[in-house]
């Protein structure tokens, strides 16, 4: 029997109400037991006198570029990146090559995950054949080959009825389906938020009209058809106001924020700086405490990186020219600790929550707790470490990330997949 005993932590568990210092005993990679004074026969142990122990972290929403996109990212190099950012799961999104939008194509990523993966990687399907948005991709075999959730993102399903027909059979399979929310004729050739900053610069702008009337009309399609909807990388104040007001009234909608639209607005952008375009881009201020104020109020249920890798030879172009995205997973509990927690927006406990229950509550994959009998998944971090993120450090295989050289308090220290220590802070 192998055996693992965290000591000494601060142990923040949400799900159980947990708040105090504690040891957490795993046990052939399950957890046995929270309590003081724990012992076991041939244990490693590990002093995290000083951290705070939670359960494992959750990131439901990343590329890992497998199939396809391998010079970008690949399962292993993103799962390392997630270990060094602290997660012990993620969620994969489809846009590979091919689409995931098959059991064949969810089968090879399960597969892969469980040979090169030093984490646990849950796929997700896509909505539609090819993310066309045409026709439904076959939602039931992928399930049981191990999707978690169906989503086309990096391209919003465009036509109602066929986004109707695709909550429908959501909701059948008990799938929560993620929305990418864009209105593609309000935001075709733009680059970053329409606003004062686009017109100065010159560049063409993406409106927050063009999220906020896709999460209108998909609200609207919840409430016709019950399903779980969710809307990815929410951005924009009447969005944040949109999905409150609909979570107020019973509907089973949650959204996610990321790291970079609570951190950053469009007045940070350095001109033209390719690491600070993503979609959807970064908004004004007014918007970025919208999405603050809604991690605060709870309308926000997650916290997501949205970690898209690009190699060099594809972001350092013109601004007009090169992919939208950035890198996350090794800054997201930093960031999420200096912007939310050191500010006093928000409690530890609540921060760990969007990192666990809250994802744990969306994706549904029986993680987030050290409920005795739960996958011995925990992350160790330190509210006060200081440090500097070097991304020619990074585990990952691209670079594009505005917040390299920055000074951070606070960080992961180690990441534990089933009782098995798989990063630690060198």
């Amino acid at each position: 029997m192998s055996a693992l005993i965290i000591r000494n932590g601060r142990v923040v568990d949400p799900a159980s109400h947990v708040d105090r210092v504690a040891d957490v005993l795993i046990s052939d990679g399950k957890v046995a037991e929270v309590g003081s004074g724990l012992s076991a026969a041939g244990a490693e142990t590990f002093d995290a006198s000083g951290l705070v122990v939670s359960p494992g972290f959750i990131d439901m929403h990343v590329h890992l570029r497998e199939p396809g996109f391998e010079h970008a990212e690949n399962i292993e190099s993103g799962s390392r990146a997630a270990a060094a950012g602290g997660f012990t799961s993620v969620c994969c999104m489809p846009n590979t090559k091919p689409v995931n939008d098959s059991a064949m194509v969810t089968s090879y990523i399960v597969e892969r995950a469980r040979r090169h993966a030093v984490v646990n990687v849950f796929p997700i399907g896509a909505i539609t054949k090819g993310s066309a948005g045409e026709e439904l991709s076959a939602i039931g075999a992928m399930k049981a080959a191990g999707a978690v959730a169906i989503s086309d993102d990096g391209l919003p399903v465009m036509n109602a009825r066929v986004m109707r027909r695709a909550m429908e059979f959501a909701r059948s399979y008990g799938l929560p389906i993620i929305q990418h929310c864009e209105d593609l004729t309000l935001s075709a050739g733009g680059d970053m938020h329409e606003g004062a900053q686009s017109v100065r610069w010159g560049l063409r702008g993406i409106p927050a009209a063009s999220e906020e009337v896709m999460v209108a009309r998909d609200l609207i399609l919840a409430q016709l058809t019950g399903a779980r909807y969710h809307v990815a990388h929410i951005s924009t104040r009447n969005a944040v106001a949109m999905v409150s007001y609909a979570r107020a009234q019973g509907l089973p909608v949650t959204c996610e924020a990321t790291p970079h639209h609570f951190a950053l607005a469009d007045a940070d952008m350095p001109p033209y700086d390719s690491d600070y375009k993503m979609k959807p881009p970064l908004r004004s201020l007014c918007d970025r405490g919208a999405v603050v104020d809604g991690i605060v109020s709870g309308a926000v249920t997650a916290i997501a990186t949205d970690h898209a890798p690009h190699p060099g030879s594809e972001k350092m172009q013109e601004f007009e020219r090169c992919p939208f995205g950035i890198i996350g997973l090794e800054t997201a509990i930093a960031l999420a600790l200096e912007e939310l927690v050191h500010t006093g927006k928000i409690t530890l406990v609540r921060m760990v929550e969007l990192f666990t229950t809250g994802p744990e509550s969306v994706v549904k994959i029986g993680r987030g707790s050290f409920a005795p009998g739960s996958p011995g998944d925990v992350t160790v971090f330190s509210p006060d470490l200081d440090w500097t993120y070097d991304v020619n450090q990074s585990c990952s295989r691209s670079r594009n990330t505005p917040f390299d050289g920055r000074k951070f308090r606070g960080g992961p220290v180690a990441t534990i997949v089933n009782g098995q220590i798989v990063w630690s802070r060198p």
